[in-house]
């Protein structure tokens, strides 16, 4: 099965090229968590504190998915990315040297990020139900962002740059931006984000970007959103330490704490 580099591996010229998924006609709606119900031993109504997401949206998107690889016809043909460009609908996504994919990873991270918000009162829509179907096309993932109003979209990937010092994350975002929404408000969840994981211990990007920060024009999740949207490449799958980490459940975990709170972080501020 071929596979490819979320990012292509190499700092991008101007903001640069990096994979990101997308959305096909037979994929399903997207689904959305629901804030726990309140038990009985609750406060009364007029002494109870709302949760700490109450009234937030939050749309995560995993990137790629399962069965991409087997459906090229699907996952090629062209989609609207925004500037007045087109994109394939999806990519295969990249893998650890072992094999352990980019989609299982972002699909196990999202939902344990979004099990972490709707715990707090928000409300958490995935772009993706499942990591065996194909799609969303990247302008989908997009509009779902924007149909669900969104305080905050983040999508979840992972690079596989085989250059051998590459390693760390990096936050993108959509730069010059095209609305509002991609202006101080993306801007802000990028550094809030970026914060957030490199506070929690994992370092900056050593190969794209700048301090974690990377500024694109050729994503089209990003692109296309009405809404404060980042794009966060996790670390490079092809970096022995990094595919340990994200290859095991408790460092998926910890990558999904780090995402979790630093949406938290923004929400609040916002």
């Amino acid at each position: 099965m071929l596979l490819t580099a979320c990012s292509g591996g190499e700092t991008p010229p101007s903001p640069a090229a990096a994979p990101t998924s997308s959305a096909a006609s037979a994929t399903p709606s997207p689904s959305s968590s629901s804030p726990p119900p309140s038990s009985s031993s609750s406060p009364s109504s007029s002494s109870a504190v709302p949760p700490v997401g109450s009234g937030k949206v939050v749309v995560l998107d995993p990137g790629h998915n399962g069965g991409n690889a087997s459906h090229p016809d699907e996952i090629n043909r062209k989609v609207p990315a925004g500037r007045g460009q087109t994109k394939p609908c999806n990519t295969t996504g990249t893998s650890t040297n072992a094999g352990y994919t980019e989609h299982a990873f972002t699909f196990a991270v999202a939902h344990e990020v979004g099990t972490a918000l709707a715990a707090k009162g928000i409300k958490v829509v995935y772009t993706r139900q499942n990591d065996s179907g194909v799609g969303p096309c990247v302008d989908e993932r997009a509009r779902i962002g924007n149909d669900a109003n969104a305080d905050a979209v983040v999508s979840i990937h992972a690079d596989g740059s085989t250059s051998p010092t590459a390693h760390g994350f990096h936050v993108a975002y959509s730069a010059p931006p095209l609305n509002a929404a991609q202006g101080e408000p993306s801007l802000k969840l990028a550094r809030t984000m970026r914060d957030g994981i490199r506070d929690d211990g994992f370092p900056t990007s050593t190969y794209i970007g700048s301090a974690g920060l990377s500024p694109r024009n050729d994503l089209a999740g990003l692109n296309l959103s009405t809404r404060p949207a980042v794009l966060v490449e996790c670390g490079n799958m092809r970096n022995a330490d990094e595919a340990s980490q994200m290859s095991s459940a408790a460092g998926r975990a910890h990558y999904a704490q780090a995402i979790a709170k630093a949406i938290e972080a923004y929400l609040a501020g916002s």
